[in-house]
């Protein structure tokens, strides 16, 4: 089948990217090389909303910045996505970095950034009474927030889905040629996509897209980030999200809440070979460990339930690469969408879509598009009264399946079958926190596999972890 667009890449880029899009009266496929989406840096990176204080002034970075905090808080509320808008606080330790402080108060300011303000150590301790005494000024965004970006992901490819969007997984691409018509692009299957306009969001794999399609003239610089995720029970040592001052590396160790009440510490900021790079380290642990300290002294962090890596994809101008191919007409780039990229998702998705009218694609509004998105988390977030009432009609309902996040069956079940449906064990984790507990799915992940072997109607041999290669069983024992 032919499209009129297709995206390469179904992380936040092209989740937010095809959700605009299924406004239009047009066919329009989500390619994904991975069997889930937000896959790459989409699931693993701090979940802030940005100020915008940070980006240097007339970079797309910060006009995007400026313009899309209020459009990614406006889609979160409209997806039904875990978003709460906490504020942030960049902390200075000397009078060296309370310079810094005032340099992006600002440059806060160039990016007409509203509502900044330096306030002293002590006036901070009152509104975070663990943050360290040695903190003798902060810079206060009140406007910033967090957000589950692998939530958001997920909840935008399914509203593009239910809108019409196609989205083809496992489709690692292997070759792109130009016809006169557009576009064919093969997977390492044989399997073939065609489109008359090609949009490249393949976040670290941008580049090497790039030159499939005979535009590359570019190259990524992949940086890890280590981070460390803490039990719920250490939630309540940070209410904003609190930054040391940024250095060229990027924004620093901080320490936040997540929208779910854990405490999140990291990342570090380490060069790498490739965008696969993802395993944590000892000396990357322990440098998140010593600079989250230096904020918070009191974090405990005995109660580290989980450690993760996160590769960011940056080029060396330092700003996102937004724009049609001077060599090859019809294809976009979205490419370097590093920090502040999912604070300017919805924004950046807005500027591809002018970009593709510029380009020739016709934009004509469906009169039925609905950008709406059920809560998936509605049961859990009702009364006893009303979920006993919900249970009575939804028997799966009543069965807690994962004790440590009070996940039911009915939950697991609906993450299924709900576009984007979980085809994996991370896939149901990431949709409804089904192993995300203090035991990392120990007790869950049993009874998970077997629902997901009968609902996808596969061997329990074939239910993997994550996709190709993570099967958890071998077979049967006679």
């Amino acid at each position: 089948m032919k499209f009129d667009v297709v995206i390469v890449g179904a992380g936040v880029t092209g989740a937010m990217l095809a959700r605009n899009l299924s406004r239009y009266q047009l066919s329009v496929c989500l390619l994904e090389k991975e069997n889930d989406v937000a896959m790459g840096a989409s699931k693993a990176n701090s979940g802030i909303v940005h100020g915008g204080y940070d980006p240097e002034p007339g970079t797309m970075k910060a006009l995007l910045n400026t313009r899309g905090v209020a459009l990614l808080y406006r889609a979160a509320e409209e997806l039904n996505v875990p978003c709460i808008r906490n504020g942030s606080m960049v902390c200075a330790f000397s009078q060296a970095e309370e310079a810094h402080l005032e340099a992006l108060l600002r440059r806060g300011a160039e990016n007409n950034i509203s509502g900044l303000s330096i306030l002293s150590g002590d006036e901070a301790r009152k509104i975070e009474p663990h943050l360290s005494g040695e903190v003798t000024k902060v810079l206060h965004v009140p406007n910033a927030g967090i957000i589950s970006p692998y939530e958001l992901t997920i909840a935008a490819v399914g509203n593009a889905m239910d809108n019409g969007v196609s989205l083809c997984r496992n489709f690692a691409v292997s070759a792109i040629a130009k016809t006169e018509e557009g576009f064919v692009v093969t997977a390492e299957s044989g399997e073939t996509v065609t489109g008359s306009y090609l949009v490249n969001c393949a976040g670290g794999n941008a580049d090497k897209i790039a030159a499939l399609a005979g535009d590359g003239f570019f190259t990524l610089i992949p940086r890890a980030g280590e981070y460390m995720l803490l039990d719920k029970a250490e939630g309540y040592k940070a209410k904003h999200t609190l930054f040391q001052c940024p250095s060229e590396k990027g924004k620093g160790i901080l320490v936040s809440p997540t929208v779910h009440g854990n405490l999140l510490i990291g990342p570090t900021a380490i060069p790498v070979e490739t965008e696969n790079s993802r395993d944590t380290t000892p000396e990357g642990l322990a440098e998140v460990v010593e600079l989250s300290l230096r904020t918070v002294p009191s974090v405990d962090t005995r109660q580290v339930i989980t450690s993760f890596t996160g590769v960011r994809a940056s080029e060396k101008s330092g700003d996102f690469i937004l724009q049609e191919s001077k060599t090859v007409p019809g294809l976009i780039h979205a490419a370097a969408i590093d920090s502040p990229g999912l604070t300017c998702c919805v924004a950046i998705a807005e500027c591809l879509t002018a970009l593709l009218a510029q380009a020739g694609l016709s934009l004509q509004e469906k009169e039925s598009w609905d950008g709406t998105r059920e809560d998936i988390c509605a049961f859990r977030e009702m009364k006893d009264s009303e979920k006993d009432a919900y249970i009575k009609e939804n028997p799966a309902y009543g069965k807690i399946v994962c004790r440590c996040e009070t996940v039911s069956e009915g939950e697991i079940l609906r993450a299924i079958h709900q576009n984007p449906g979980a085809r994996d064990i991370d896939g149901v984790k990431r949709r409804t926190r089904s192993g995300m507990g203090r035991c990392q799915g120990g007790f869950c992940g049993p009874y998970i596999m077997q629902l997901l072997s009968r609902e996808l109607g596969i061997p329990m041999e074939q239910v993997t972890k994550s996709g190709e290669g993570s099967q958890m069983l071998i077979g049967e024992l006679n």
